[in-house]
């Protein structure tokens, strides 16, 4: 089995489209489709279906997709172990976690990692999907709950605590409620039916109304954390957001302060067979520096 037309198969399974993984793999669409096509050949079966929506894998190209992810993996994984024989910690580190976190909190924390240690370079993936460590779609994780797997390690990071917020704008409009009961004449902003709807309270405001009796439908269902804070900025309305939006927006006022709100557990996630990496370590560490130096 030629190994670069099974690298452009992977990319392509990966992708989901020819034009996407010509763009990954930096060669033409027709170059893409030209090796696939000739490792069907070589093979003697189909590996994609094609239709106007895109690529579709056959049952043979699921059984040659799941084999090379094994092998890339672990290629990967002894790319890592090479590069890191060095005394710096240095490589590649693929860092995935929920578009909210990782857009509000992350990211803006992330330069000074890389000041401290220039040898190594990120990707962040910013998915509410649990992406599959063991299959290494990402090196790290950070997760709104404890992984089950036993062949991942899991560090307690942070409580993330949820309350009201609504914009100045929209306070000034529609008034500053006072009580549970005053959600009855506001409008609501919810995260909808998204990756996290069963991790996270999603519908706690409404709910809490509910329980007075005084049911209240949402007027926007976001599936996104930072939709979520965008809907809140723009004033459309109340929502319930994590603490840590608060130091990214100046947008932002809380109400019913003294209404307790949901939290949710945060935790540092990564493979088992990783827990000697040197980048993993360093990474770690400075998060929980940064945790600890955080209002939440």
């Amino acid at each position: 089995m030629d190994w670069d037309r099974l690298r452009v198969f992977h990319a392509v399974a990966q992708a989901g489209s020819f034009t996407r993984a010509g763009d990954a793999l930096n060669l033409s669409q027709s170059a893409v489709s030209r090796q696939v096509s000739r490792l069907e050949q070589g093979l003697g079966v189909q590996l994609f279906r094609r239709h106007a929506r895109g690529l579709e894998l056959t049952e043979q190209g699921e059984l040659l997709s799941r084999t090379a992810r094994e092998v890339f993996a672990k290629l990967a994984m002894t790319e890592a172990k090479l590069t890191e024989s060095k005394d710096r910690p240095s490589g590649p580190l693929t860092i995935t976690t929920t578009t909210g976190f990782g857009a509000v909190w992350l990211t803006p924390r992330l330069v000074e990692f890389l000041d401290r240690y220039p040898e190594i370079s990120i990707t962040l993936l910013y998915d509410d999907r649990e992406l599959d460590l063991s299959m290494r779609d990402a090196d790290v994780a950070i997760r709104l709950a404890k992984p089950t797997q036993g062949d991942l390690v899991a560090r307690h990071l942070l409580t993330i605590h949820y309350h009201p917020y609504a914009s100045p704008e929209y306070l000034r409009e529609w008034g500053t409620p006072k009580t549970i009961e005053d959600l009855e004449h506001h409008r609501l902003v919810v995260y909808g039916e998204g990756p996290l709807a069963q991790i996270i309270d999603t519908s706690w405001l409404v709910r809490r109304l509910a329980e007075t009796r005084r049911a209240r439908r949402p007027v926007l269902t976001v599936n996104s954390g930072f939709g979520l804070l965008r809907a809140v900025e723009s004033g459309i309305g109340i929502a319930a957001l994590p603490d840590y939006f608060v130091g990214a927006s100046t947008r932002m006022v809380r109400v019913l302060a003294d209404v307790p709100g949901p939290t949710t557990e945060a935790y540092f996630v990564y493979p088992e067979d990783l827990r000697s990496s040197k980048r993993i370590a360093v990474f770690r560490d400075y998060l929980l520096e940064k945790v600890a130096e955080s209002v939440f």
